[in-house]
């Protein structure tokens, strides 16, 4: 991997790892839904403009559906589960869970795309599993104990992931022909527009403070559409494969900036718990080097694994 490569790399773990604080600092004041929508809607336009700047087609009548789908999937559904998730628990908490997603991914692929749940791929989802139990102790952190709202923000925080595994085996099965730059777009504009109708219903309560307003921005901003943009650049430049590497490095930075800007504390359990669900994704989406070998030209992307 080059230089350049690396440094998008680490860039785009640092900007995803850091949307969970984003989350945190904004959805207490606007609520999930808006904060949600907000992100997505924005996003969505500024994707959009830059795909009309560089003339670029994004084929509406031929991919509205795909792009409606996985809008829903794979933003509007699991950025309203993130946001509902910050309420409660930590930043950090959910950045480590978010790191789930691969090993959902191993499930559905067996289900879905004929993939062999191989003795190392069950081994990993064991480990995988146990790293989430440990993090669902809800000891430190920020967390004063394992109560019904901790148990539920938790679980919000395991169905976005599973909605990430979701949309990555549909695009790999159903709409690995569309365009990846026009599906982040799309995508974030259909979704965008689910989740109008919510907000609308369920407005904050006041008019949001200047960190709030400025959370909101840097997550449709920065978080969505310059991330997009990035993830798409290393797809292009070093195969989906080396991109997912991301998803290792999304907890460092997300409980490092966690401790940093809102005073999280990291403990012990939370980064036994990281390191035993890093493990599993590790054992689960590492393939044999004849396999690795054989599939890096021809594996379309899995969708997103960064909130």
């Amino acid at each position: 991997m080059r230089t350049a490569d690396l440094i998008r790399l680490t860039a785009l773990a640092a900007i995803w790892g850091g949307s969970f604080v984003f989350m945190r600092v904004a959805a207490p004041a606007l609520g999930p839904f808006t904060t949600a929508g907000a992100r997505v809607l924005l996003a969505g336009l500024l994707l959009l403009a830059y795909i009309r700047l560089v003339r670029f087609d994004a084929q509406w009548r031929r991919h509205w559906f795909h792009y409606a789908l996985v809008g829903v999937v794979n933003s509007a559904v699991p950025f309203s589960l993130y946001s509902y998730a910050a309420l409660h628990i930590p930043a950090s908490y959910s950045v480590i869970l978010n790191a789930t997603a691969p090993l959902f991914g191993a499930v559905f692929a067996a289900v879905w795309l004929n993939e062999r749940l191989t003795p190392r791929r069950l081994a990993g989802l064991a480990v995988g599993t146990a790293g989430v139990a440990l993090v669902a102790r809800g000891k430190g952190g920020g967390v004063a104990e394992f109560d019904a709202s901790f148990a539920l923000a938790v679980a919000a925080c395991l169905g976005a992931a599973l909605c990430y595994a979701l949309s990555g085996v549909y695009l790999k099965r159903r709409a690995a022909a569309v365009p990846p730059l026009a599906m982040a777009g799309a995508s974030q504009l259909m979704a965008g527009a689910a989740l109008l109708p919510l907000a609308v219903a369920m407005p904050p309560a006041g008019w949001p403070s200047a960190p709030v307003i400025g959370s909101v921005v840097a997550l449709a901003v920065l978080c969505s559409a310059v991330a997009y943009l990035l993830y798409f650049r290393l797809l292009a430049d070093v195969g989906p494969a080396r991109a997912l590497t991301v998803t290792y490095l999304m907890p460092v930075f997300g409980m490092g900036w966690g401790a940093l800007f809102l005073n999280e504390r990291i403990t012990p359990a939370m980064l036994a718990g990281c390191a035993l669900v890093i493990g599993g994704t590790l054992l689960v989406v590492r393939a044999p080097v004849a396999l690795r070998t054989a599939r890096a030209a021809t594996t379309p992307s899995r969708g997103s694994t960064g909130p």
